[in-house]
């Protein structure tokens, strides 16, 4: 099957399998929402996240590596899962340099985890696309050798993915536009935008705008304007490095 149908079609899937493995992990098992709420975990308003989406790229292609020149099995396995995860790390430490340098916006934080590179990449989650890589190798990947199989039989389902990017490419240009402004910003005031502070400060700031009631009972359905959001978002900022400092 043609190469590119293959890479956009493990793109489609990974970037929504993705974005639904950190919708729950955000929702049970983040520090950063202690309610427990269900949280959009990407940049982009719908429901994938790209970096997943090149990861499922990257573990498919890997996963082909021979290395028989290793006389034992495990030995095998357990080089084959580590480039895996040095891969994937390389891969996000280079998707966060750009988002850093290119929008100003850092997209997630590793600053509070021990051995962390520019709060960018970390060991911790080096050990955990580890496990990732493992979990795909031997759960997931008969089955994306299926699917990639069934799709080369069926290439009318190629439809449904042209769809994805059409709407994925809408959503793209939409956000970019969301992060100039939120760049724009940024330069003036000569920082980082946090993205995940941001988007906390901005759904408190909207729960407090629902928990005012006006003079018919009815709740206000106002939107706080962008640049609001960001003022009160550096804020926040300034007093939790005051509290930090003191």
């Amino acid at each position: 099957m043609n190469l590119f149908i293959t890479l956009a079609f493990l793109f489609y899937v990974g970037s929504i399998i993705g974005w639904i493995i950190e919708l729950f992990f955000r929702k049970y098992f983040s520090s950063s929402n202690p309610n427990h709420k269900w949280i959009n975990p990407g940049f982009l308003r719908g429901p994938y996240l790209p970096l997943y989406g090149f990861v499922l790229c990257i573990l498919y292609f890997l996963s082909k590596i021979n290395l028989n020149f290793i006389p034992n099995l495990t030995i095998q396995h357990f080089v084959l899962f580590g480039i895996m995860a040095i891969v994937i790390t390389f891969v996000e430490y280079i998707a966060g340099i750009i988002f850093i340098k290119g929008m100003k916006v850092k997209l997630w934080d590793y600053s509070k985890l021990k051995g962390n590179i520019q709060g960018i990449i970390c060991p911790q989650f080096t050990f955990f696309w580890f496990l990732l890589s493992v979990f795909y190798y031997i759960f997931i990947e008969p089955y994306i050798n299926d699917a990639v199989s069934w799709l080369s039989k069926n290439l009318s389902f190629t439809f449904l993915v042209g769809f994805y990017y059409g709407i994925f490419t809408i959503d793209l240009f939409y956000s970019i536009h969301i992060l100039s402004k939120i760049k724009k910003f940024a330069d003036e005031h000569k920082i980082v935008i946090k993205y995940e502070a941001l988007k906390n400060s901005i759904r408190n700031r909207n729960e407090e705008i629902k928990d005012r009631i006006n003079f018919f009972f009815f709740l206000k359905s106002e939107k706080t304007p962008l640049t609001e959001n960001l003022k009160k978002y550096i804020e926040k900022e300034r007093e939790k490095l005051k509290d930090m400092l003191e």
